[in-house]
């Protein structure tokens, strides 16, 4: 193998009991390989696409359809993020911690989530397998952490679709009274939730059996919607800050950054806690109150990223699995883009909104009224532009369940592959595609979407901040067991280089400081640890808010179940394959390094390199494709 060759794969080691399709993905590779040539030009010997002919691809199997092009992946990835957790979450996270605090909370977070991303982004561009959330923890964590983090994957996202069906619900019985504007969804408010919670259960499983390459047609446009209409609410928020209002507006000047000032702050001191009705039990002022306030955002802020990883998910769906740089830029794009806009959405709507506004304190009188963005609309004497925005919620938490359904088929698919999902009986069928789509897959993941039923009662929001608190916890759980994967990675790689029995030309593919290493993040060992810290700290105390008076069951149940069932299956795994002897239980590792890969060129993308010195056609025409990369 020379420095260019574009895969270099020795099999599955002696250790793989699973099917080989769940391990490494399907590519037809042609006999040949990819050269890098020194002036950037690259030079193909048959390697080209790793997806099958059309006429080769099996109606019915085992075998998912990768079909999907690098647009897909990133907008699918977008599309299953924006959701609810901005656009209705985000009035919680300023009415606890205040203006300043609610921005320092996306920032932070985003740094957390963005370590998360980067650590499974590099090792899915070194090794580009299928599943690499739950592979990469088999390979070099356990066999029994692999298990667990792949099920703990899979209940996250079945149980987040069915938390956006709830938002779904929720967001249809609009209504804003705040006894000056009067606004109503009447066909919400007369059908009961759990009749929108059927029809919407029946669209998110209709959408999941379309083939693949229409199901990432329609997601690129639900990406491309979202975000123009992201970037259409945050251009609002600002301009109505500094303009002078309207006549009909609650307002008489330019709010600039009153909301920042005198009486309010940049933190909220104080911390009220509430029971499940959000009638407020007790009062923290302080220091204390403003820790309490900023440590109870950072969980609901989570939720709102909750996603990004879905650029890696869809590997074994993935034309383009095969260019490093695919998956490189789509992990760079992701953060980029999310934590920018995020950070800008929550910054411009402090602008508008008070921590203290009464609708995103607990008194809205539907989960819509407590949107920022729909306050801040109806007081600058705009309230028909309020229903678009409330329709547009409705809409993003629908196509956010479709993401969420998506991931959780192929987690489950991908499980059954493995022969990890009980019977054969069963893990035959849920090995079972139609046209590329585990058909049973998303039947059992309905299923357990059902659990929507569950937040169809309660005060308005309540259950839906349950879920979302599940949720965030449970993927919680993988991103830590992701951050501690890759240390266990990054010194595997460093063993490789000085202890491998391999040719030169194999071991330069595991030096990072190699130009031709497909992805690497300046310090990602030093961004993993403060992943895996700051995830460990969150999981443990994210639950604190049920401790303070009055004591909730129901908190604590939602902060901490996670935790114990991805111990117990890590428990339960390991007693049933290796009994008790407790010395193998974390030495069923096969630290395989192969299948990896290289970059075809010494010219990387997404890197700006002008051709020629000062300002000429070339340089202006590398500039335009460099920012096309960047954009598209």
């Amino acid at each position: 193998m020379t420095p260019g060759d574009a895969v270099s794969w020795s099999g599955p080691s002696p250790m793989d009991y699973e099917k080989p399709e769940a391990l490494n993905p399907q590519i037809f590779p042609q006999n040949g390989h990819q050269s890098p040539q020194p002036d950037g030009e690259t030079t193909l010997h048959g390697y080209e696409d790793p997806t099958p002919p059309e006429d080769k691809r099996e109606f019915r199997g085992e075998s998912l359809w990768r079909v999907l092009d690098e647009r897909h992946i990133n907008m699918i990835a977008f599309s299953g993020t924006i959701g609810n957790g901005l656009f209705l979450g985000s009035g919680r996270s300023l009415s606890s911690a205040g203006p300043g605090g609610a921005v320092v909370c996306y920032i932070l977070m985003g740094t957390v989530i963005s370590s998360v991303i980067s650590c499974l982004g590099e090792m899915t561009a070194l090794m580009p397998v299928n599943a690499p959330v739950m592979e990469f923890p088999r390979r070099f964590v356990s066999r029994g952490v692999g298990f667990a983090v792949g099920w703990v994957y899979w209940f996250a996202y079945a149980v987040l679709a069915g938390e956006q069906l709830v938002a779904v619900s929720n967001a249809i019985k609009f209504k804003y009274e705040d006894g000056i504007t009067s606004l109503n969804w009447e066909v919400g408010q007369k059908v009961d939730n759990a009749v929108w919670i059927s029809v919407f259960l029946i669209l998110v499983i209709l959408f999941n059996m379309f083939p693949v390459r229409v199901f990432g047609e329609l997601e690129y446009i639900f990406g491309c919607f979202k975000l123009m209409f992201i970037i259409l609410l945050i251009m609002m928020m600002f301009f109505l800050s500094i303009v002078q209002p309207r006549g009909d507006a609650y307002y008489h000047e330019p709010l600039g950054t009153r909301y920042w000032n005198n009486p309010y702050s940049f933190f909220n001191p104080v911390y009220n806690a509430k029971d499940e009705n959000q009638h407020i039990k007790h009062t923290i002022e302080g220091s204390l109150g403003t820790l309490l306030g900023v440590w109870t955002t950072f969980t609901s802020v989570m939720f709102s990223y909750i996603g990004m990883d879905i650029v890696a998910a869809t590997a074994a769906e993935s034309r383009a699995l095969s260019d490093v740089e695919s998956m490189k830029m789509a992990a760079r794009k992701i953060n980029l883009r999310i934590i920018t806009l995020y950070s800008l959405a929550m910054l411009t709507a402090s602008f508008v909104v008070p921590m203290d506004h009464p609708f995103i304190n607990g008194h809205s009188t539907s989960v819509g009224a407590r949107s920022v963005f729909i306050i801040a609309v109806v007081e600058a004497g705009m309230p028909k532009v309020a229903h678009f925005f409330n329709a547009v919620f409705v809409f993003s938490a629908f196509t956010c369940g479709i993401n969420s359904m998506y991931i959780a088929t192929r987690v489950l698919h991908t499980l059954a592959l493995r022969g990890q999902t009980g019977p054969e009986f069963i893990t035959r069928r849920l090995r079972q595609c139609r046209s590329g789509v585990p058909v049973r897959a998303v039947l059992v993941t309905g299923a357990i979407m059902m659990v929507a039923y569950m937040g169809r009662d309660g005060s308005v929001g309540a259950r839906l901040d349950e879920l979302a608190n599940n949720c965030t916890v449970s993927c919680l759980v993988v991103y830590a067991s992701i951050c501690a994967t890759y240390l266990y990675f990054f010194r595997t790689l460093e063993d490789a280089k000085i202890y491998g029995n391999t040719s030169e030309s194999q071991a330069a593919s595991y030096d990072r400081n190699n130009p031709l290493y497909p992805y690497k993040s300046h310090g990602q060992w030093l961004k993993a640890c403060y992943g895996l810290i700051a995830c460990i700290i969150l999981i443990l105390f994210n639950g604190v808010g049920a401790f303070i008076e009055p004591f909730s069951i129901r908190k604590f149940v939602a902060a901490y179940i996670s935790l114990p069932v991805f111990l117990l299956l890590i428990l339960c795994y390991n007693i049933r394959k290796h009994g008790f002897r407790f010395g193998d239980w974390w030495t069923d590792k096969s630290g395989d390094l192969s299948q990896t890969v290289q970059a075809s060129s010494y010219t990387r993308k997404g890197r700006l390199e002008f051709p020629d010195n000062g300002i000429t056609r070339d340089n202006w025409a590398t500039f335009v494709h460099w920012v096309w990369v960047w954009m598209k």
